[in-house]
């Protein structure tokens, strides 16, 4: 009884804060982007929010039993990557006045680029972000409160989609911040309450095999080969962390470059905490139920047998708190891409009025796809489901390789820009069918299953050289684009952050190197 109280105060807060922001009529920037009104602290928490969702908890835990800490270098990747979206990205995103990333290309690029990715984004986020949210959280919240998956599923999308199309990015970013508290408030207390159970962190050391706890594996491991590891996990953590629309349009509300900048660093010593309070309750449900964990079932396992009444509750709303807080920003990011990117494309002349009213639209389809979308969902194995989770790794690379030559070198031109996305896309696309074909579908590719076989973090390091080359090749032998003042990186210019800023930047990059090391 306690713990059906605590979740429903939990939805009632939620619709509270999410109609708050619904009260006033909006602008375009107001419904978008919050106005560009919000302050360091919002935007780090939603980041953090955002990021973290029933995958999370499902899949680190899952992996942290199977496999130990490795897979926390995406989590602590994350940190640097924050560190470049603050310095190197989020000066020219807000100096350009976008609303989105594919706007940014155009300008940066040509109109070309900007259509593919915007396509493709949508595309990935229907089909991958919300589908991994939904088939993880519809895992967690069958195995703790016993809903049904379809009922549960439905209810959750329906839930976000109503506060997500009423109030914005402003009712989603406050709800984050709301969200974000409560679900590190849960994984902490589930990880110290689990410590306490195994005898301690040495205790838990003592347990478990050496390995486990090293974060640094040999070139020749077939999941995370430390080339991978150190240098895969960047390339996929900029493409994630600094050009994808569902992070950066939290960057892009923040009522100034240095608020926004501040926000990314909050987030970056946010993103220190999962290895500890998401990956080591996987190790500690390893130690505690050898029998039982299989993986997945790691996180609710330790939730049904530890919590005590009440404190499940608390954890329940963490882990609807975390698939939310998620659903929310892909329902707002996918109606800001088909509406700006789209809708205003073909009608360049719409009142404000019409472009909120066609992103609440919009919203409201997307929510439609996803609940038409959660039989099928429902039909996959874990093991096709990882591979779909696999894609967006793929067309990672090219898009980093793009932006970041787009930024730091002038000379980067349309034409190069465009065939290193395309042919990057290719190759990904590729890798990704020949995955699923050898690994779902037990084909065998003859000769390409060598290419299946090569660690998918190696892949992405071999794509992502490859396009850089291409950019080059491509952009010597094609004109610049002229108009581009403010969207490049203006070397040998005025010094740029406060001292304060470069403080936090020294603080958390010496934190994060220094658990490498100590990891390693």
């Amino acid at each position: 009884m306690l713990d059906t109280a605590i979740i429903v105060i939990y939805f009632v807060l939620v619709f509270g804060i999410g109609f708050y922001h619904s009260r006033r009529e909006r602008t375009s920037s107001d419904y978008f982007l919050a106005g560009h009104s919000v302050g360091w602290f919002a935007v780090g928490a939603s980041l953090f929010a955002t990021n973290i969702s029933s995958e999370h908890f499902i899949g680190l835990a899952g992996s942290g039993a199977s496999t130990g800490l490795a897979v926390g270098c995406y989590e602590w990747s994350a940190s640097v990557c924050l560190l470049l979206l603050a310095w190197i990205f989020i000066p020219h995103y807000l100096k350009s006045g976008v609303f989105t990333m594919p706007e940014f290309l155009e300008r940066r690029f040509s109109p070309a680029c900007r259509t593919y990715l915007t396509y493709i984004s949508i595309v990935a986020y229907i089909f991958t972000k919300i589908s991994v949210a939904l088939f993880a959280g519809g895992i967690l919240i069958r195995e703790i409160v016993g809903w049904d998956y379809m009922t549960s599923a439905i209810l959750l999308v329906v839930a976000t989609g109503i506060y997500t199309v009423s109030g914005g990015l402003a009712a989603v970013i406050y709800t984050d911040v709301f969200q974000a508290i409560i679900l590190v408030a849960g994984a902490i207390v589930i990880t110290l309450l689990g410590l306490d159970k195994v005898g301690g962190f040495e205790a838990l050391r003592a347990a478990l095999p050496p390995d486990f706890f090293h974060i640094v594996k040999p070139a020749s491991d077939a999941t995370y080969p430390w080339p991978g590891t150190i240098f895969g996990s960047l390339i996929l953590g900029i493409w994630y962390w600094c050009t994808d629309q569902v992070i950066v349009q939290k960057t892009l509300s923040a009522r100034s470059v240095s608020e926004a900048r501040k926000g990314a660093f909050f987030c970056a010593a946010l993103k220190i905490l999962p290895v500890f309070i998401l990956v080591l309750p996987g190790l500690i449900a390893k130690v505690l139920y050898p029998a039982e964990v299989t993986g997945d079932n790691a996180y609710p396992m330790l939730v049904l047998r530890l919590m005590p009444p009440g404190l499940k509750g608390l954890m329940v709303a963490a882990l609807l708190a975390a698939l939310m807080s998620s659903l929310s920003s892909v329902f707002n990011s996918c109606s800001t891409l088909i509406t700006m990117d789209i809708f205003k494309k073909y009608r360049p002349n719409a009142s404000e009025k019409e472009l909120v009213n066609f992103g609440r639209w919009s919203t409201v389809a997307i929510v439609v796809i996803s609940v038409v979308w959660i039989p099928f969902i429902r039909s996959l194995n874990d093991q096709v489901f990882q591979y779909l989770q696999s894609v967006q790794a793929y067309i990672g690379a090219p898009i980093t390789a793009t932006f970041l030559t787009g930024i730091l070198w002038r000379g980067a031109t349309p034409r190069a820009a465009f065939t290193t996305l395309v042919v990057g896309g290719i190759l990904g696309a590729s890798r990704f069918t020949m995955d699923v074909l050898h690994n779902a579908f037990k084909m065998d590719l003859g000769p390409l299953n060598a290419v299946v076989e090569f660690s998918f973090l190696n892949f992405s390091i071999l794509v992502f050289l490859l396009c850089i080359a291409l950019m080059v090749f491509v952009s010597k032998a094609s004109e610049p684009k002229k108009d581009i003042e403010g969207l490049t990186m203006e070397w040998g210019g005025a010094p740029i952050g406060s001292a304060t800023e470069k403080w936090a930047t020294a603080v958390i990059a010496m934190a994060v190197v220094g658990l490498w090391v100590h990891f390693a």
